[in-house]
C-alpha cells in the first residue's frame, strides 16, 4: 500500500473516530492517521509528526469546522495533561462513545451481536470523583513540579488543582511543594536514579473525609520529615495517616515493598452503602465511590441471589464485591493474588460481622481449579479481572464447574469480548451488558455482563 503522507506535511483531515488512547482517527486514501487533539466530527488541518508502515501520527493545528460535540474543557491544562483525554467532548457524547466502544469490541472481537447492551450509566456530576491520586514529583525550572505526566511523555505538567480528584488533593500538593522548596528536598531523577521524593499518593474517604498521604522516596532518608508532618496536620484536619514508602529500584513502578508509618494509623475507613472497609496504602479499592455502588448493585442484580447459593468471587481484592454478595448468598469464596488484600478482606469481613465469606490468597488460575478439585462448586461465579482479562485456566474451570450464571465485571471491553467468546463457545450465552462510566473524561469504561448456562 502506498503511504500518502510524509513527516512534517500539513494535511486537511476529518476526524471519524477515537482510538483507545483518546487520539482522533482520520483516513487519507484509506491510510490511518492518529491525531492528537482531534475529536469525532472535527474538520481542519493536522501536521504529520511520525510515519510508520501501517499508520501515521499527527497533531491538530487548526480546526475549520469543530465537532458538534466539542466543548470547552473546565481544566486549563487538559490539552497537555495525559490524565483526561475527553474533557473537550461533551459528557453526553462521552457516554455514547463508551457505549459504542463496548458494542464494537463485542462484535469485532467476540462475534457477539443481537444481545442487549444498555446505554452507559453516567454521573450527575462527573468531576471530583476520584478517591485515589498518584502524583509524580520532578525538578522544575522554578522549584518542584508535582502533577501528571504530559500526554505521551514522562515530562511533568505542574498541577495546582485537578478537577477529577477529591478537592483535598489540591492542598496536599501545595504543602508538599512548600516543604520541598523550603527545605531543599530533592526530587527523583529518572535518568540518574538520584534524588529523594519520587511520588505522592493520596487516598480519601468520601463518606468520612478521612485522608491518607503516602510519600514515596528513594531510600529511607526523608529530611525534616517532622516539619512535613506538622504542615500536613495543621492544614488538613481530616488526615488520619501519613506514610513513607521506600522504592529503591530504578523502575517506572510507583511503590516499593517497604512501608513506614510516620504518623497516625496505617489505614483509613470508607464505606460502600452500609459496608465498612479498612483501606491500607497497598489495598485496591474502586477509585470512584459513587459509581462503585452503581456497578456493585448491577452485579448483585445480575447474580439474583436468593440466600441459598454458593458464589465464587475471583480477583476479589479487599473483598468489596464479596461482602456485597455475602449479604444475599449462602456462602462466598473470594480469591486474590495480593496477600495483603486478602488480609484486608478477612478483616473487613470481621468488621462487618460477615461469617459466610472465606478468602484465599493466590492466583485465580491456581486456587480456583484447586478448590473445584476438592469438591467446591458454585451456583454463581463473579469475575472482576485486571485489564488483561482472565487466564484460560480460569475460564476452563468455570466451564467444568458449570455454574448457572457468570457475572463478569470488566475494565477492558476488548479482553471482555475475548473471554465472552470463549465462554460462548463452551455453553454460556450473553444475556445482557451494562456499561458504567467509572472514569469520566477518560477513555476507560467498565461493563457488567450477565452470562447464563445454555
Amino acid at each position: 500500500m502506498r503511504i500518502p503522507v510524509k513527516k512534517n506535511e500539513i494535511k486537511k483531515i476529518e476526524i471519524i473516530d477515537l482510538n483507545h488512547r483518546g487520539q482522533g482517527v482520520a483516513k487519507i486514501e484509506g491510510f490511518t492517521i492518529f491525531i492528537d487533539g482531534g475529536l469525532p466530527g472535527d474538520k481542519g488541518e493536522a501536521k504529520i509528526i511520525d510515519v510508520k508502515k501501517n499508520y501515521a501520527k499527527g497533531k491538530m493545528i487548526s480546526i475549520t469546522e469543530p465537532s458538534k460535540d466539542r466543548t470547552v474543557p473546565k481544566c486549563p491544562i487538559s490539552g497537555m495533561c495525559g490524565g483526561c483525554q475527553l474533557q473537550g467532548l461533551s459528557y453526553d457524547a462521552q457516554l455514547e462513545l463508551k457505549t459504542n466502544k463496548v458494542k464494537n469490541d463485542l462484535k469485532r472481537i467476540g462475534n457477539i451481536e443481537d444481545v442487549t447492551i444498555h446505554d452507559t450509566i453516567g454521573m450527575d456530576e462527573p468531576f471530583n470523583y476520584r478517591n485515589k491520586a498518584q502524583f509524580p514529583v520532578r525538578k522544575g525550572k522554578k522549584g518542584v513540579n508535582i502533577g501528571f505526566y504530559e500526554r505521551g511523555s514522562h515530562d511533568i505538567v505542574d498541577t495546582k488543582s485537578c478537577i477529577i480528584q477529591h478537592s483535598l488533593n489540591d492542598k496536599v500538593l501545595e504543602i508538599v511543594k512548600e516543604y520541598m522548596n523550603k527545605y531543599n528536598i530533592t526530587s527523583y531523577d529518572e535518568k540518574s536514579g538520584k534524588g529523594i521524593v519520587r511520588h505522592v499518593l493520596t487516598k480519601t474517604s468520601f463518606k468520612t473525609e478521612d485522608m491518607m498521604i503516602v510519600i514515596i522516596t528513594k531510600g529511607n532518608k526523608l529530611p525534616h520529615k517532622e516539619k512535613l508532618i506538622d504542615l500536613i496536620k495543621e492544614s488538613i484536619p481530616n488526615v488520619k495517616s501519613i506514610i513513607q514508602n521506600i522504592n529503591n529500584k530504578k523502575t517506572n513502578r510507583i511503590l516499593g515493598n517497604k512501608w513506614i508509618t510516620l504518623w497516625g494509623d496505617d489505614k483509613i475507613v470508607d464505606y460502600i452503602q452500609d459496608l465498612k472497609f479498612n483501606i491500607s496504602a497497598e489495598s485496591f479499592f474502586q477509585v470512584n465511590p459513587i459509581q462503585t455502588e452503581v456497578l456493585y448493585n448491577k452485579a448483585l442484580e445480575y447474580a439474583d441471589l436468593t440466600g441459598y447459593e454458593t458464589v465464587f468471587d475471583l480477583y476479589c481484592g479487599i473483598g468489596s464485591i464479596s461482602l456485597f454478595l455475602a449479604k444475599e448468598a449462602k456462602k462466598v469464596y473470594g480469591i486474590e493474588v495480593v496477600e495483603k488484600a486478602i488480609q484486608d478482606a478477612k478483616e473487613n469481613a470481621e468488621l462487618n460481622n460477615v461469617e459466610n465469606a472465606e478468602f484465599y490468597a493466590g492466583t485465580a488460575e491456581e486456587v480456583f481449579p484447586k478448590l473445584y478439585s476438592e469438591g467446591i462448586k458454585a451456583d454463581v461465579v463473579v469475575i472482576d479481572p485486571p485489564r488483561k482479562g482472565c487466564d484460560e485456566t480460569v475460564l476452563d474451570t468455570i466451564v467444568k464447574m458449570a455454574p448457572k450464571k457468570v457475572v463478569y465485571v470488566s475494565c477492558n471491553p476488548s479482553t471482555l469480548a475475548r473471554d465472552l467468546k470463549y465462554l460462548g463457545e463452551h455453553g454460556y450465552g450473553v444475556k445482557e451488558v451494562q456499561p458504567v462510566d467509572m472514569f469520566p473524561h477518560t477513555m476507560h469504561v467498565e461493563a457488567v455482563t450477565l452470562l447464563v448456562k445454555k
